[in-house]
């Protein structure tokens, strides 16, 4: 896992140079806000008859001004609740006029930090004089907020008030002001600062320490390097609280660079777990090829959890030096390090990594060939791919099913030639692979190459996996694979047969449908029911197999078998109820022709409700008849006045519906459903 940096460091170089940033870009968003909504107005004016353009800046400008005067008097006057809201606005639109009155609420408890908010955003020398003045008057926790407000603002002007606070009696306003001496910064913050360290109040010594890291750091941005390593290494040295001396540690070898790399493997080396993991944290950090080696180094010189961690930090810095070493891991050491080093691979491996994975894998330890297994399926660059393509044809047995397996998982289409040529290999294992290869990879044409093989197997597992890709490349490339099945469907084997139907389904098209409708006349009975079964379930594929209802009719008109008859009726009902694109004329026509043949109660059910979303008189008429039998009288005649009092029965004429719910009136024994039809009857009316 990723190691969370212990040391504060890291973000005090965000906290000096972020916090004013973020603040005037706020000012800045509000401001161009508000012109915004200026021009757009003026905009929308100078669109009218005799409109002139947008005013300038200057208009902005008093908008501004407006609005900054508005909550200084707010400041003046206002309840707390009003100061508090205008002192965020200030925070956007106050300038150094806006200065006096925030500055007057710094005494006060409930508003000063609201104050403080303004005063650390306005852009000018005036909030530095009112917090610095503010400094000498104030006591206990309002000074440690102007304290903190002089800091944010990095006023150099108040080093020497500062200075004086760090000797006064009040410990938390010393301590504040050591660390906003830290943000100020500069050589003359160090003068102050760095004495606290050794001969400073024990209180206070560790806000002193990060108060010097944190010149520390401005001294590495700005380029002083050497200064930077000298303060580091002082507080590093200093009796401080370990925080503090993990930050300057961190510092110091990130300061120092490629020299930086013997402190570090120090700290990887310690005993101490904390110094462990701020080396671990640093090395994630410290750029150059120096530092790899150095962590390669100690792979072989610690303990195995912390090989572990030492080569998740490997991958973390994606330094291709290390790759050998980490592949050394991956292929033997303690379980702990091979995990790692699993992983490590799977973000900066490439295709030499490929032998020595396939050998974990085949290697007969089953938890490290799944860890391999699923390495090799994530290992980057598309030079994996390529290496896996150009090994498969010298590969033999075990590896060659194994690269076979990887090729369908990475799916390297340009392994495809040479996986099809495995399908009769000699290796039941390998001939597998290849097969569920191509389902997932292959296109229309290499149905062709399944249906040659499943020719030639007499093994009814077998036979079962290539069955299982046919219909998957078939359910990708359509009715393109007929062509490729119809020696399927001509074979003598009848098992084969049967495959044929149920690929040509997933396939669809013309002449799918029509091999299958062939099949229904089959010379063997078992063919004869899977063919009947798959026209009864024929994918809706609009417009191509729109068809599959005549010959659904011809056998429900036809069937020598009723089973057939039953599922032919209810194939073509089925398909009348979910065709989308059917026009309600077309649907009712499509009933109509089955209506006559059918004869049980459950399939009379399916015709109802398909009657019932049909919006046409003679809907209603057929459903009228159906409410003569009274093994379905009941679902008729709630079918009949769902119709008619429906938003689409309104297109039926009155009389019809009328008519109509009078049957139910007459037919129902429900008086539930009595009662609806009446009161439809009268919305009718």
């Amino acid at each position: 896992m990723r190691h969370r940096r212990g040391a504060r460091g890291s973000m005090f170089t965000w906290r000096i140079m972020m916090h004013k940033t973020q603040v005037f870009a706020l000012r800045a968003a509000w401001a161009a806000l508000a012109v915004f909504a200026i021009v757009a107005s003026q905009a929308g004016a100078a669109g009218a008859p005799g409109g002139k353009s947008p005013a300038a800046a200057p208009g902005d400008n008093r908008l501004l001004q407006e609005k900054e005067r508005a909550a200084i008097s707010v400041l003046q006057s206002g309840a707390p609740p009003a100061k508090a809201a205008a002192c965020k606005q200030l925070a956007i639109y106050g300038t150094k006029d806006a200065v006096p009155a925030l500055a007057a609420l710094l005494p006060d408890a409930q508003l000063a930090s609201w104050a403080r908010i303004a005063l650390e955003a306005i852009p000018d020398p005036a909030a530095d004089e009112a917090l610095r003045d503010a400094a000498g008057k104030l006591q206990g926790r309002l000074l440690v907020g102007v304290i903190n407000s002089i800091g944010v603002r990095r006023d150099a002007k108040a080093i020497d008030l500062l200075a004086r606070r760090l000797k006064g009696d009040d410990v938390e306003a010393a301590s504040a002001a050591a660390v906003a001496l830290g943000r100020i910064g500069g050589a003359a913050a160090v003068e102050v600062l760095e004495p606290l360290l050794a001969g400073g109040p024990a209180e206070v010594r560790p806000a002193a320490a990060e108060g010097c890291v944190l010149c520390a750091e401005r001294f590495l941005a700005d380029g002083n390097r050497a200064e930077a390593v000298r303060l580091y290494d002082a507080v590093r040295k200093a009796d401080v609280p370990q925080q503090r001396r993990l930050e300057a540690i961190r510092g110091a070898i990130l300061a120092r660079q490629a020299a930086g790399v013997p402190l570090l493997v120090e700290q990887l080396k310690s005993p101490d777990k904390a110094l462990f993991r701020i080396g671990l944290s640093t090395a994630r950090e410290l750029p150059g090829g120096e530092a790899t080696d150095a962590l390669v180094a100690l792979m072989g010189e610690t303990t195995p959890d912390r090989q572990a961690l030492l080569l998740l930090a490997l991958a973390d810095r994606g330094d291709a030096k290390a790759l050998p070493a980490v592949v050394k891991a991956a292929a033997s050491g303690p379980i702990q390090a091979r995990t790692a080093a699993m992983g490590a691979l799977e973000r900066i491996g490439n295709a030499s990594c490929v032998p020595v994975l396939l050998d974990v894998m085949l290697s007969g330890d089953a938890q490290m060939a799944q860890m391999a297994r699923a390495t090799l399926a994530k290992l980057p660059g598309p030079d994996v791919d390529a290496g896996l393509a150009a090994s498969l044809p010298q590969a033999k047995g075990k590896v060659r099913q194994a690269v076979i397996e990887l090729a369908g998982q990475r799916r390297v289409v340009a392994a495809l030639p040479a996986i099809v040529g495995c399908v009769e290999d000699a290796d039941a294992g390998v001939r597998t692979a290849a097969v569920d290869a191509i389902g997932a990879l292959g296109e229309a044409r290499h149905a062709a190459d399944l249906v040659r093989a499943i020719q030639k197997t007499g093994d009814v597992q077998e036979q079962a996996g290539i069955e299982k890709a046919l219909m998957a490349i078939s359910g990708r490339a359509g009715a393109a694979c007929a062509a490729h099945l119809m020696p399927l469907a001509r074979s003598d084997d009848r098992a084969l047969r049967v495959i044929a139907l149920h690929a040509l389904a997933t396939a669809g098209g013309p002449d799918a449908l029509a091999a299958v409708k062939s099949a229904v006349d089959d010379k063997e009975e078992t063919v004869q029911d899977e063919a009947v079964r798959t026209l009864s379930t024929w994918p809706s594929r609009w417009p191509d197999d729109a068809a599959v209802t005549a010959p659904l009719l011809a056998v429900a008109r036809s069937a020598k078998k009723p089973q057939h008859q039953v599922l032919a009726i209810r194939g073509l009902l089925q398909y009348v109820q979910g065709a989308k694109n059917l026009q309600d004329a077309e649907r009712l026509a499509r009933v109509k022709d089955v209506l006559p043949l059918v004869a049980r109660p459950e399939e009379k059910r399916i015709v109802i409700s398909v009657l019932g979303g049909i919006a046409a008189a003679g809907s209603l008429d057929a459903l009228a008849t159906l409410a003569a039998d009274p093994a379905v009288a009941e679902e008729a005649c709630a079918a009949i006045v769902n119709l008619a009092a429906s938003t689409g029965g309104t297109s039926i004429p009155a009389d019809q519906r009328r008519k109509s719910l009078q049957t139910v009136l007459d037919k129902s024994k429900s008086d539930a459903t009595k009662k609806k039809a009446d009161d439809a009857m009268k919305a009718i009316r």
